[in-house]
């Protein structure tokens, strides 16, 4: 599967469960919104992907990728530490410069 080089570096930081390097994914200002929240800024998402891995460990494998006009999908499955693991999700992103500006995760 042939992923933009920021959603590869994701995938990766996300396995290596590197979250600085996860969060350079990210602009300044970008948005993330996981599990009915929403994460405003590098700081934020740092701070929820750093929780996030020590709770799950989730790893990721893309299974599906879909560039659309305003949006891109990234389709995984991801296991971890979670009931029903594993689970294919779906990564709605908006990327801009080659940085994602949002992030919704859905089942």
């Amino acid at each position: 599967m042939n992923l933009p080089k920021v959603i590869s570096d994701l995938v990766k930081a996300q396995n290596d469960f590197d979250s600085k390097a996860y969060t350079a994914c990210f602009s300044e200002t970008a948005v993330v919104v996981d599990e009915g929240k929403t994460h405003n800024g590098r700081k934020e998402i740092e701070h929820w992907i750093d929780d996030a891995n020590k709770q799950y460990k989730a790893v990721m494998n893309p299974v599906g990728f879909e560039e659309k006009e305003n949006e891109t999908l990234l389709k995984a499955e991801v296991s971890g530490d979670f009931p029903g693991s594993p689970i294919v999700l779906t990564y709605h992103l908006q990327i801009t410069d080659e940085l994602i500006q949002y992030l919704k995760i859905t089942g």
